[in-house]
């Protein structure tokens, strides 16, 4: 671990906090034990820690209070709490009582508990990364693979939607969220089909990320227009798709002819020397972006500067 996680562990039993502390600081966290629950709120609000530890093997109403109120906060409740609790007293578990995120059984066994508390971290970084709009990966993981694929034979394509604040401030947001979820679909159909390995990232907003191996880059983008084309025909009517645009009145009141949305791919190959970062592969593509947004339709630009 590059930096060590700190793990409150709210127990009032001696025994059980010399043995938890003593195998947890073995692995690398940090650990702060809190046997007072007057001592427990105070704490997290002031210094949050990454996880939380509870004792549960004797039933003790005050910690029951403390979980509820944490799990009943929009910010604390993100915190994990793994509880221990005897085996006897699992099926009499109200769950609703005790809103745990996981649960071990006395005695602990340490192999699962390490395990445990690992997933328990994965798992909080994906809901933390997660877009909640179209449940792809959101930026810190974006970064992480751009970086991944820095130096080998892949495509990092950034996608923008064309023309999407206009038609989401015209039909409502419910009509550009549905836009946003479909073009997520049809990207992650798209590489999940052509590869087992491909990435697909939601940056926020109108903007997405894919990654593929390089000589499936232009297939892909083909895919995904032509894809995306068939939406089309359930965002607009006839009349509108023959001529090429909706009529929408600006801010001013001013009728205007507003062009249909359409996709722009920007094609940032990642086995150029002269790019060495993640920040250099934006740059690119945001000049790429530009080029493709001169079309009328969709289409992708193919970075082919070479060394």
């Amino acid at each position: 671990m590059s930096q060590k996680r700190r793990i409150a562990l709210l127990s009032r039993d001696p025994a059980v906090q010399d043995r938890l502390r003593l195998r947890l600081q073995s692995r690398g966290y940090q650990v702060v034990v809190l046997p007072e629950p007057a001592q427990v709120l105070g704490f997290i609000y002031s210094d949050p820690p990454d996880i939380m530890l509870a004792d549960l093997s004797t039933p003790d109403p005050a910690f029951q209070q403390i979980l509820l109120q944490l799990k009943r906060d929009s910010y604390f409740s993100l915190i994990p709490v793994i509880g221990l609790i005897n085996e006897s007293a699992v099926e009499r578990m109200d769950w609703e009582q005790y809103p745990l995120d996981d649960f071990l059984t006395l005695p602990v066994n340490y192999p699962e508990l390490f395990s445990r508390i690992l997933l328990s971290f994965q798992r909080l970084q994906r809901v933390l990364d997660n877009n909640p709009l179209t449940k792809l990966p959101g930026n810190t993981s974006i970064h992480q693979a751009i970086e991944r694929a820095l130096g080998s034979s892949q495509a990092v394509c950034y996608v923008d939607i064309n023309n999407f604040k206009p038609y989401n401030d015209t039909y409502g947001f419910s009509r550009g969220d549905e836009v946003i979820r479909m073009v997520a679909r049809v990207m992650s159909n798209t590489v999940k089909e052509s590869m087992d390995n491909g990435f697909v990232g939601h940056i926020g907003g109108d903007d997405f990320v894919f990654i593929v191996p390089l000589e499936k880059a232009e297939p892909v983008c083909k895919t995904i227009i032509a894809n995306f084309n068939v939406i089309l025909s359930d965002l607009f009517g006839e009349e509108e798709k023959s001529r090429g645009y909706y009529l929408a009145k600006d801010r001013k009141g001013e009728v205007q002819k507003i062009p249909l949305i359409g996709i722009s791919i920007a094609v940032v190959p990642t086995n150029n020397s002269a790019i060495q970062h993640a920040g250099k592969i934006a740059e690119v593509a945001a000049e790429l972006k530009k080029l493709a947004k001169k079309s009328q339709e969709s289409c992708y630009v193919i970075d082919r500067r070479k060394t």
